[in-house]
């Protein structure tokens, strides 16, 4: 059975600056990206990868073109549409994560539902399910500052699953880690990815990360180069992450989250 285009851009274009500090960041992107499938995005830097993540992820909006989520135009949506519609479908894993370090890693995963107005026993139950997702339920107490990169890693992938997202963003995930413990990130990305059926968007510079991937875009100079497609995994039985406490309506960096707490 055929799958449904997820994501999808039309001439999509960016531009920083004016005069003679104008600068294109991509000069007309035509892309889509399949339900389901892990998506490595790829490219030297400064070439427009990461631009092209947060405008896929609707964290930022194009000078030119369109990006249509699910088959809607969403040039034509209001913010508020917008940030419920990435808060709804989307989850981050940041190289940076953007936790706040002083608060506990609970309440940390929490936020995200809290903005969705869920309530205190659902939020708990729920973030502590994707912290047994990570391996991480006997840390929900301690501080996130006490934790080590890839425990902080494994919380901010509790924080993006938390909300049952459609795609996840993960902009270098394995950046700050070593590789023993980047290689564990990796494995509960594609986990998901595999058994949940959750679309992956990862941008890198490490070439071993993107030929796990499905299908590695290239990204040159604000250009796109397609590589060729592997032959998708077979997906299995999602029995993996699956619970009934519902569905939620949260998640994004840290900062926006903070705007809508």
């Amino acid at each position: 059975m055929s799958k449904n285009v997820i994501l999808s851009t039309r001439g999509l274009r960016k531009t920083y600056g004016r005069g003679d500090s104008r600068f294109e960041a991509l000069r007309g992107i035509n892309l889509e990206i399949i339900e389901g499938e892990s998506v490595a995005i790829i490219g030297k830097s400064g070439s427009g990868k990461s631009t092209l993540m947060h405008l896929l992820a609707l964290l930022d909006k194009p000078t030119k073109g369109n990006i249509a989520l699910d088959g809607e135009n969403t040039s034509k949506l209001r913010q508020s549409k917008l940030n419920k519609l990435r808060n709804k479908k989307f989850g981050f894993v940041f190289q940076s994560f953007f936790m706040n370090a002083n608060d506990s890693v609970l309440n940390n995963v929490m936020l995200p539902l809290k903005i969705a107005g869920l309530g205190a026993r659902a939020r708990r139950r729920k973030a502590m399910h994707a912290l047994r997702i990570v391996g991480l339920d006997d840390k929900a107490k301690n501080k996130a500052n006490d934790l080590s990169g890839g425990q902080k890693q494994r919380v901010c992938i509790a924080r993006a699953i938390v909300n049952d997202p459609e795609i996840i963003f993960a902009d270098e995930p394995t950046g700050n880690l070593d590789s023993a413990t980047g290689e564990k990130i990796i494995n509960i990305l594609f986990r998901l990815n595999r058994e949940k059926g959750i679309t992956l968007i990862i941008v890198t510079h490490d070439p071993e990360l993107a030929a796990k991937c499905d299908r590695q875009i290239r990204i040159s100079d604000g250009h796109l180069a397609s590589e060729p497609s592997k032959t998708p995994p077979t997906q299995l039985p999602p029995t993996y992450y699956e619970h009934n406490s519902g569905d939620t309506d949260a998640d994004g960096m840290l900062d926006i989250m903070e705007e809508q707490a």
